[in-house]
């Protein structure tokens, strides 16, 4: 079942899509991560992409009325209950969330290795978040 068009689904999924954009362009200046400039970029508009996903997920959650979700988590486990989201697109949204709060919260232990494997192509399970609910976005 696609999820319905409404302002907040399109303005998260464009949230999503801008920032994507942003990840690459840092991404592309600096591919070896040895620019605190870059990284603290990429880091952050990592940040964005996924608050925009958690935002949705919840919002879902709520209109469809799948339950109060208490985190991030169990967002993306009922959306995936119901149906809305892939198993394996609610596993990538949770690793990647669980990054996003290491990145926010703990900096100064950030794993150099997974924010290059996220810039290198992990960003695609946003995409693939916003396909199994039924959004399309152009982040190339």
């Amino acid at each position: 079942m696609p999820i319905e068009f409404d302002d907040v689904a399109v303005n998260k999924a464009s949230i999503i899509e801008r920032s994507i954009k942003r990840m690459l362009e840092e991404y592309a200046a600096d591919p070896k991560l040895s620019d605190f400039t870059h990284i603290d970029a990429l880091t952050l508009n990592l940040e964005r992409a996924c608050q925009a996903a958690i935002d949705l997920a919840f919002h879902r959650c709520l209109l469809r009325k799948l339950g109060m979700p208490q985190t991030s988590s169990d967002a993306f486990r009922l959306l995936e209950r119901s149906g809305l989201i892939k198993k394996e697109t609610a596993q990538k949204m949770t690793a990647m969330v669980g990054f996003r709060n290491v990145a926010i919260h703990e900096y100064q232990i950030l794993d150099m290795d997974v924010l290059r494997a996220i810039a290198g192509g992990g960003w695609r399970s946003l995409v693939q978040y916003l396909e199994d609910l039924g959004l399309r976005i152009r982040p190339l």
